[in-house]
């Protein structure tokens, strides 16, 4: 089958039968379209390749899922056809599959469909077909009229029939054979009630043969058991085409075929395979990482000592093979590489190589890697498949260079605490000295890291601290990129805790970074606009700040970012995953370049297994690789901040009035209607969605901000307006102070007219506000002089000092608790000496209620593993979204208490 371009793309088409199914596989310049049985050989040898085009890989990969579910005999009969019996444990590896294949022309779903339909169609294609007339044919209808027998509708005969006898496989290699690449095999019986009783199956054929000691019904369930075999490997066929079946010879690729599958799948079914003891088969296999050899050693070492991860091609996979222990030398390796197939002489002796080890000896594997990746091996001892084709449980060599990296990585993160730098005017709390403490080994090393702490745990100290350890080793200007909302923020924290740093902005009209020292200060706004002037400069450090603006890799924003170069990076962010955890990927792949690999790889390997919770190991797996350059702690660890006063959380449950369900009814009865008139895939689908979603939310609010109403009567007309004048009444009688979120511009507009009209002294930040004003606007509600501080969602939930609140009020729900939770961290953070009271609005039996159950359950989750936010809830089928947003019994007032 070489002629087939597997190469190229791979188109599945259907049919009725789905033994009829085609393959057609197509390059640029020819195509073969085969049938689902001829086209399975390829799409084996394919599912071991690697650099494949994704189609070809998602129709291998679901043509090997067909064939192990045929292997474990879980077929039924369905309407002519063979199907599969799924259970809910292959539900799930269907569901995984599709979504670790998916790939940009093809989304989860369509996926899904296609790894469903070639499944079926490899089940119903490997099964023998009718039985033949008449001749050779003879033992195959007989056993056909056995098993009819015993055929019932709860699965397949194999699993039905109660066994006497046990099959296996002896291999015999005679000299003959082996010259020309062939093996024997011989089916061989075992008494089930005496396991030592063995003896060839053709014995039970011969009339004549009275000893052979198995009883009379033996011979019927030999043929049970041989045919089970041939629907795990489909080569056997032929046994089951002779009168007697003696022996079976299998040529060259055979050979190869029941090396790469066949024994496998016959295990499965509880067929052995036995080899003699002339046949070698001890070849170990090994994969060796470390750094590739060069003239100009000197200069490399400096590189290293400088930055590891700096340049491409630093370290090198080397493949490796042994034979009893002792490593082939160049000779023995050209001759493997010479092999026309898997049996060949090594060392004065016949051996038999895998396939896939023969395709490495092809390649003379030695493929070049960046730092990154190499680090990743070596903390993993695990080699990526998109690196290197290593074989399950292969054993990893790791070279001197990349060992001591790997070992200075963890001494780095696990040493002694630093000493405070003298410059820093500032009593470093115990978790901010060990927090300092890692930044500061991290970045020695010339890696980076991301520091993940809470809002309000001091990431900016303890960075400004950073920045003068590394001046008294390594010095030079550090880079801090930053919304433009916090400039202000950071020259305030720099003039506080580092008074003798020259701090530099460099934003508005008067840009200019020449002779750079000290640290600079910029938006990723302009960052982006003068990344080619920014990457002149040799930074020491380059620091972004709320780095969750650039949790899109494939911003522009994130590529200007990536293009500075610096001697060390660090990420900032309180939530390091927002949505996935290809997020997080991105962050530490601007971090430590390399390490997590490819974005399509880090999908396939980590983020959808974690994410689909189908390996609990894999979730720790990952978290050991990330551990050395991810640090995060929560408020509520023990002993991160014990000063800290308790946070209360509470959920308000309110109805609706008359006129809001009148609302919300006509609004899902309009907006269900045309969406279901819509395709599942139809474009205009995902954005109607988003509307209705957004609209009912709004109608929960209020009446006036869905239609639009400018003026008008506010009070009485949504209960979230009358418990907020009741909350904030008490606050202000309190002498308190509180703030108020909302994700909806509108909705402030409303209540800041509300407000006016009934006296209460507040103010609204939102994005459009100019960052001169929000300073003042923080200054004036820390000096209670506003006790009433409204806030967008997005543009006030990061950045901001605001202790003298004891009160958060939510209005309405983001889609994220992270998010939310930022937000409240404007007033529960160090500084804060008051219990923090937060208030949740959420109205009862409407979507608000629904997303709140479950962004309660996503707190729970292991840390950073979240859903897809709102845009999740486009992939709803219409019945589920129409369960989302019904409107369910409305109940009186009632208050949830959370936590405490």
């Amino acid at each position: 089958m070489s002629f087939v371009p597997v190469t190229g793309r791979a188109v599945f088409r259907p049919a009725q039968p789905p033994r009829d199914s085609a393959v057609e596989f197509v390059d640029s310049r020819r195509s073969v379209s085969l049938p689902m049985r001829a086209a399975l050989p390829v799409l084996k040898k394919a599912y071991a390749a690697s650099d494949l085009h994704p189609s070809v890989a998602l129709v291998a990969s679901a043509a090997h899922l067909g064939l192990r579910f045929v292997a474990a005999g879980q077929l039924e009969p369905a309407d002519g056809s063979w199907a599969v019996r799924y259970t809910p444990e292959d539900e799930e590896r269907v569901r995984l599959l599709a979504s670790s294949r998916a790939y940009d022309d093809l989304d989860g779903e369509a996926a899904e469909l296609l790894v469903r339909e070639v499944v079926a169609a490899v089940a119903d294609a490997v099964p023998t077909s009718a039985p033949k007339a008449s001749g050779s044919g003879a033992f195959r209808e007989s056993l056909q009229t056995r098993l009819a027998r015993y055929r019932t509708d709860e699965g397949p005969v194999t699993a039905s029939l109660p066994s006497l006898v046990r099959l296996s496989f002896r291999v015999e290699a005679p000299e003959e054979d082996l010259l020309v690449g062939s093996l024997t095999l011989v089916p061989q019986v075992h008494d089930e009630a005496d396991p030592l009783h063995v003896a060839d199956a053709a014995r039970l054929w011969d009339e004549e043969d009275a000893d052979h000691g198995f009883g009379p019904r033996a011979r019927t369930h030999a043929q049970v058991a041989l045919r089970g075999a041939a629907e795990a490997w489909p080569v056997l066929d032929r046994l089951l085409d002779q009168p007697v079946p003696s022996s079976l010879t299998l040529a060259g690729d055979e050979v190869a075929g029941l090396l790469e599958d066949g024994v496998e799948w016959l295990k499965e079914r509880g067929v052995d395979v036995l080899w003699p003891r002339s046949l070698s088969r001890d070849l170990t296999t090994s994969v060796a990482v470390d750094r590739v050899a060069s003239s100009s050693t000197d200069a490399r070492e400096d590189l290293m000592r400088e930055s590891p991860l700096g340049e491409k091609g630093l370290f090198a996979f080397q493949w490796q093979l042994a034979l009893g222990g002792e490593p082939l030398d160049a000779a023995e390796m050209d001759a493997l590489a010479a092999a026309a197939g898997p049996v060949l002489r090594l060392r004065g002796a016949w051996a038999v190589v895998h396939p896939s080890v023969l395709r490495r000896a092809r390649k003379r594997l030695l493929k070049r890697i960046s730092g990154g990746e190499a680090l990743a091996v070596a903390l993993t001892g695990q080699v990526p498949t998109e690196v290197a084709e290593a074989a399950p449980g292969e054993k990893v060599i790791i070279g001197a260079s990349i060992g001591r990296l790997r070992d200075q990585v963890i001494a780095a993160t696990e040493g002694p605490a630093v000493e405070v730098p003298d410059g820093l005017k500032a009593t470093l709390r115990g978790y901010q000295v060990e927090g300092l403490t890692w930044l500061a080994g991290i970045t020695s090393l010339g890696l980076g890291g991301c520091l993940a702490d809470d809002m309000g745990l001091g990431k900016t100290l303890m960075t400004i601290a950073l920045h003068l350890h590394r001046q008294n080793e390594r010095p030079g200007p550090t880079l801090v990129v930053c919304p433009a909302s916090l400039l202000g923020n950071w020259e305030a924290e720099l003039a506080r805790f580092a008074p003798d740093v020259e701090v530099r902005r460099h934003h508005g009209a008067e840009r200019d970074v020449e002779g750079a020292s000290g640290v600079v200060l910029t938006t990723y706004g302009t960052m982006r606009r003068d990344a080619e002037l920014l990457s002149a400069v040799p930074w020491g450090l380059v620091v972004a700040d709320e780095a969750q603006h650039v949790k899109n890799a494939s911003s522009a924003t994130a590529k200007a970012l990536r293009e500075i170069p610096s001697r060390a990076r660090v990420a900032l962010t309180g939530t390091p995953v927002e949505n996935n955890l290809t997020e997080l990927w991105a962050l530490l792949d601007w971090c430590v370049p390399g390490l997590l690999g490819s974005r399509l790889a880090f999908r396939r390997a980590w983020a959808s297994q974690i994410e689909a919770g189908a390996d609990v190991g894999k979730a720790k797996e990952f978290a050991a690789l990330v551990g050395p350059f991810l640090l995060r702690r929560r408020k509520s660890d023990p002993g991160v901040a014990p000063e800290l006063p308790p946070k209360t959380e509470t959920d308000h449950l309110l109805s609706l009035t008359r006129e809001q369900t009148v609302l919300y009814e006509a609004y899902v009865r309009d907006a269900m209607a045309r969406i279901e008139r819509l395709d599942a895939d139809d474009p205009q689908r995902r954005g109607l969605v988003l509307s209705l979603l957004t609209g009912l939310k709004q109608i929960c609010n209020h009446p006036a901000q869905f239609l639009k109403q400018e003026g008008g009567r506010i009070v009485g007309r949504s209960q979230k307006i009358d418990l907020l004048d009741e909350l904030v009444s008490t606050v202000l009688a309190e002498d308190g102070a509180v703030l108020v979120f909302t994700q909806y511009v509108a909705m402030a507009r409303l209540l800041e007219a509300h407000w006016a009209a009934s006296g209460v002294e507040h103010q609204f930040l939102h994005g459009g506000t100019p960052v001169p004003e929000r300073s003042r606007m923080v200054e004036r509600f820390q000096g209670g002089e506003v006790p009433v501080f409204m806030l967008s969602l997005k543009a006030g939930g990061v950045g901001l000092n605001l202790t003298r609140a004891d009160h958060v009020i939510h209005i309405d729900r983001w889609w994220n608790p992270a998010v939310e939770d930022q937000a409240t961290d404007r007033a529960h953070r160090i500084g804060q000496t008051r219990t923090v009271q937060v208030h949740r609005l959420i109205t009862q039996g409407t979507v608000e209620e629904r997303v709140a159950e479950l962004l309660q359950r996503k707190r729970v989750l292991a840390d950073a593993v979240l859903g897809g936010g709102e845009a999740a809830f486009t992939e709803l089928s219409n019945a589920e979204l129409r369960e989302l947003v019904k409107l369910g019994p409305q109940k009186r007032r009632k208050r949830r208490r959370i936590a405490s």
